[in-house]
């Protein structure tokens, strides 16, 4: 022992550090590279790296290829989740901007980082960017390191017997329940030494965008868990009975806080292991479909674009300067049908859509517009603040039918009927669609019926729904045996 103990016991600076500090030879450094994991609790690669190292520098890079297609309120919840993480870290978070594959290397030799750590990312654009990044990284000598992912079960893990994947949900979610997942990872701002990102030009977040959805979610970790708090509370035991109507407060609205990693589905579901009734049930049920989704994403990329049942490549889909006109009409929530219009209006009021109304404004747009359901699924990722690539694209083939466990074909939701049940009051049409406002109770759903003073504003129907509804069962009947 030549004077390494009377070093090490002299205390350091918690989180300034711009570089690995010696002491008896080497200490560690590392990155840990955020990305959709937007939070401090809870954090497995962040474990990882306070194992494996001594001080770490967090990062957040912002990449054009994932900011340009995520549409203005994407983008600010994404900016308002950085600020309240940069803010608990005690503003040393690092924003970078450029190509993740230039950024983290040239960060890894300028701070001497031995390893970067990230949370895995399986959607397609990530894994290949992840690729390039994880290369670059062992051309200069520093180790990837990847624990955990957005997920209770990273997708691709779970298979049938065979080690074939799974293609529809019920198995899928009996698998994924047996084969469980760790407890939270005990993981917070103190679990590591910060390092200070000063000197190592970062760049300022943008400001709130003037595009973005006037009524988004307040963003960031605290919130998350502020939000899951209170539905677990107050919400959840009526969840199953109240999560289909629109009209009231009956889900917990966390999809953009699990879209951003601002909560991980780890913490949720250990909280609804704790209770033993049908909403706990339900909701697990609910993340088991995201889980699912992902995992489906995983084992079939080319799904976030193509059919995933090949079959509904013959379909007949509507295209055109009319079509055009039509998808322009629907996505302004002018199609003159109250619950889709609301639903609509809604999405772009608040960069988010009910589940319910979801099935319906997609169910309308296939089955009585007969439009490509890639057109809805894209304009849903422009404006949704919880778009998330699996969910979103295999939701939307679910309802057209050319999904795994899709929807039966025969299955049109009448957008008039789908209505009166899950808004009965009408509250919710009234609540998006000004132009009926003045209209009591249920008549709202039908206002062809009205008198033609009580909403004069409002347009009139742009498609006859029985007429349709039989020529979208005569388009799929034409593939349905093929």
């Amino acid at each position: 022992m030549v004077g390494c103990a009377a070093e090490t016991s002299v205390p350091r600076p918690r989180g300034r550090r711009t570089g690995p500090v010696t002491s008896c030879g080497v200490t560690t450094a590392a990155i840990l590279w955020f990305r959709r994991d937007l939070r401090l609790y809870d954090h497995a690669a962040l474990l990882a790296a306070a194992r494996r190292s001594e001080s770490v520098l967090a990062v957040f890079v912002l990449d054009d290829n994932l900011l340009r297609p995520a549409g203005a309120s994407r983008r600010d919840f994404l900016y308002g989740c950085l600020r309240e993480l940069d803010e608990r870290l005690g503003h040393r978070l690092l924003i970078r901007h450029g190509d993740p594959a230039e950024v983290l290397p040239e960060l890894a030799g300028r701070v001497g980082a031995e390893s970067v750590h990230v949370s895995a990312d399986t959607n397609p654009y990530g894994s290949r960017r992840d690729g390039r990044v994880r290369e670059a990284l062992r051309e200069r000598g520093v180790g990837w390191e990847v624990t955990g992912s957005p997920y209770a079960v990273t997708p691709g893990r779970i298979t049938k017997a065979d080690g074939t994947p799974y293609k529809v949900f019920t198995p899928f979610r009996r698998a994924w329940s047996e084969h469980g997942w760790p407890l939270p990872a005990e993981t917070g701002v103190d679990t590591v030494e910060w390092m200070s990102p000063d000197g190592l030009d970062g760049v300022p977040l943008p400001d709130g965008e003037r595009d973005a959805a006037p009524e988004l979610p307040p963003p960031g970790e605290t919130n998350a868990l502020g939000r899951w708090h209170e539905f677990v509370e107050s919400g959840l035991a009526e969840y199953n009975q109240r999560r289909d109507r629109p009209d009231i407060a009956g889900t917990s609205r966390m999809s953009a806080y699990l879209r951003w990693g601002c909560v991980h589905p780890r913490t949720m579901l250990r909280d609804l292991s704790l209770l033993d009734h049908h909403g706990a049930g339900s909701y697990r049920n609910e993340l088991a479909f995201r889980e699912f989704y992902a995992d489906v994403l995983w084992n079939w990329p080319a799904s976030a674009r193509c059919n995933f049942d090949t079959r509904f490549d013959r379909m007949p889909l509507d295209t055109g300067s009319e079509a055009n006109v039509l998808f322009d009409v629907w996505c302004a929530g002018r199609t003159g049908f109250p619950i889709v219009d609301a639903g609509m209006r809604q999405l772009l009021r608040e960069g988010w859509m009910h589940n319910r109304v979801r099935m319906i404004v997609a169910s309308f747009l296939v089955k009585d517009l007969h439009l490509p359901w890639w057109w809805g699924a894209r304009h849903f990722m422009l404006h949704l603040v919880d778009g998330d690539l699996a969910s979103n694209q295999h939701g939307w083939q679910w309802a057209a039918g050319s999904g795994t466990d899709a929807a039966p074909y025969f299955r049109v939701f009448n957008p008039t009927t789908q209505g009166e049940k899950f808004d009965p009051s009408g509250e919710y049409v009234r609540r998006y669609v000004s132009e009926l406002r003045g209209v009591d109770g249920s008549r709202v759903h039908r206002p062809w019926k009205l008198d033609g003073a009580q909403a004069p504003d409002y347009p009139a129907p742009v498609v006859d729904h029985s007429h349709e509804r039989q020529e979208a069962l005569a388009r799929y009947g034409r593939i349905k045996n093929s």
